[in-house]
């Protein structure tokens, strides 16, 4: 144990290692990358957090720079929660501090899961209804921001945290709330890091009132700092919009402030099978204005992969070797949308096949649902390393976007499956790998900057529903227009002034060294 390690165990009541097999557990994550760090710290309460931030805050002062990386669950698959210095891992901090049943409010530390939290909310009758992987932390689906395939209807994550308390780089906490104009002024004065940030935000805002007001006001771009746009609203300022999305570049999340909903219906579901997909875009068109919970896109393969496997999905199929599947689920008005979707039968083609969910096929539906997990983990002497995932793609433009990966799934020798949702148009493409192919690195990163290019020629965003990184950072930093770099450069720049919090993550990543700090072994990341 060396000097730091056993200084900053006396300083928290959470644990600090540095020994080698720690460290190597959490030099990868869900990503394709593998960056080593040099100690991981698991605080147990906020304070040991601000312990932490304030000694190596203090280190970079005397010019001594170790990166802090805030990790929650270790999912995040564009590289952001794995550095080379300091991993503070949120845990340890998995407790549900308050519950307010009347007012549907509930307090927990940044390191619950949605699977704990919603364990506990369902006491109450109440969850968070947000589609992710159950493992997937509070804090971590704050900072990510990836946007769920039940975003569309019930609107994600960020429309139902109130406040969070961040603790910032020099140690000093910040609690985010909606303050009106001679609160901020009031805060601004206060001679502290959080006034100081009130202060040279409010500034940062007036200066680039214009710039800000014509960043898309869509989640179709998380790249940067987009949450800017939603910071100063009707003369009144919240710096929590900048936080989602921020990977832990601004500060790292130790608590969070929830508003729950009560607990739908169990959704009914109804899954459709197309050998065009014309036919399929227009059923799916039908079907988002019914408002379902769940629209998903499907390529066929996917399906027929995990039937390999072993999977019983002779229903789903019906014989077809090519095409699409419509997956669609439906949790409120279930009766009246299954009698409108089942009028619909008789304008599609007889080739078309509907199932629609009842007690003797529910173990098939079951066995359907699980067949993308199948498809992503059951791969022999290789990984679906995720690359292109969560970009935004136009649903008019689909068609064209297939012909292009057709292309391009030739030129690279790799099949390319599409699937992703269509409520919230946006997909993913997770083809096999084989890491220690010695040419891995040259064709992963072909991969990546062909799939950017294909993708914005047909009118989508590769950040459109997760935020850059360090892998996607790759294609977007060099695409960022130059005026909105610098905003967010401004912004990085008045949280992180000595910058130390994840320096090499959004704007500050290297082309260079993400592509030559890909992984060289196969070690897919289970996902269930």
């Amino acid at each position: 144990m060396g000097k730091i390690t056993k200084y900053l165990n006396q300083l928290i009541v959470g644990n600090v290692y540095d020994n080698p097999e720690i460290l190597e557990a959490y030099a990868v994550s869900h990503s394709v990358l593998k960056i080593k760090p040099k100690f991981v710290a698991f605080p147990e309460s906020t304070e040991d957090i601000q312990k932490l931030m304030r000694f190596f805050n203090q280190l970079a002062l005397k010019d001594i720079k170790v990166s802090i990386t805030a990790r929650g669950s270790g999912l995040d698959e564009g590289g952001a929660d794995i550095g080379n210095g300091v991993i503070i891992s949120t845990e340890k901090l998995n407790h549900l501090l308050e519950i307010d049943s009347r007012e549907r409010l509930v307090r927990v530390q940044s390191g619950i899961t949605l699977k704990e939290l919603n364990t506990a909310l369902s006491v109450s009758g109440l969850m968070i209804p947000v589609s992710d992987e159950d493992n997937q932390t509070i804090g971590g689906l704050i900072s990510n921001y990836v946007i769920d395939e039940s975003a569309d209807k019930y609107g994600g994550i960020y429309k139902y945290v109130e406040r969070i308390e961040v603790v910032l780089a020099n140690g000093e906490c910040l609690q985010t709330s909606r303050l009106k104009k001679y609160a901020v002024a009031k805060a601004a004065v206060e001679k502290s890091f959080v006034g100081e940030i009130y202060r040279k935000i409010s500034k940062v805002i007036k200066e680039n009132e214009k710039l800000i007001k014509e960043i898309d006001r869509d989640y179709q771009n998380l790249a940067g700092y987009p949450g800017i746009i939603d910071a100063s609203r009707r003369e009144t300022l919240d710096l929590m919009p900048l936080f989602f999305g921020a990977q832990g570049t601004l500060g790292v999340i130790s608590e969070v402030i929830l508003r729950a909903v009560p607990i739908p219906k169990k959704p009914v579901r109804i899954v459709a099978t197309f050998r065009e997909i014309e036919s399929a875009i227009r059923y799916l068109d039908l079907i988002k204005a019914m408002k379902p919970a769940k629209l998903n896109l499907y390529d066929l393969k996917i399906v027929m992969k995990a039937k390999e496997s072993g999977k019983n999905l002779d229903g789903v199929i019906k014989r077809l070797e090519d095409g699409f599947v419509v997956f669609a689920t439906f949790d409120e008005y279930r009766n009246y949308n299954l009698r409108k979707v089942k009028a619909l039968v008789n304008t599609f083609p007889r080739s078309v096949k509907f199932i629609f969910e009842a007690p003797e096929n529910k173990l098939t539906l079951d066995e359907f649902e699980n067949s993308l997990m199948n498809y992503l983990n059951y791969v022999k002497n290789g990984e679906r390393v995720p690359i292109l995932t969560d970009f935004y793609l136009p649903s008019y433009n689909i068609k064209n976007f297939l012909g292009d990966i057709k292309i391009l799934s030739d030129k690279l020798k790799l099949n390319l499956e599409l699937f992703g949702s269509y409520a919230n148009s946006l997909y993913s493409l997770r083809p096999k790998f084989d890491l220690e192919d010695k040419d891995f690195n040259k064709k992963a990163a072909t991969f990546l900057k062909a799939g950017a290019y294909i993708i914005n020629r047909q009118g989508g965003v590769l950040t459109g529903g997760s935020p850059e990184g360090r892998l996607k950072a790759v294609v977007t930093n060099a695409e960022m227009p130059e005026a909105e770099q610098m905003l967010y450069t401004d912004i990085k720049n008045i949280f992180d002034k000595n910058g130390i919090l994840n320096p090499d993550v959004k704007l500050g990543a290297s082309s260079k060294f993400t592509l030559t700090h890909f992984r060289d072994s196969n070690q897919p990341k289970i996902m269930v």
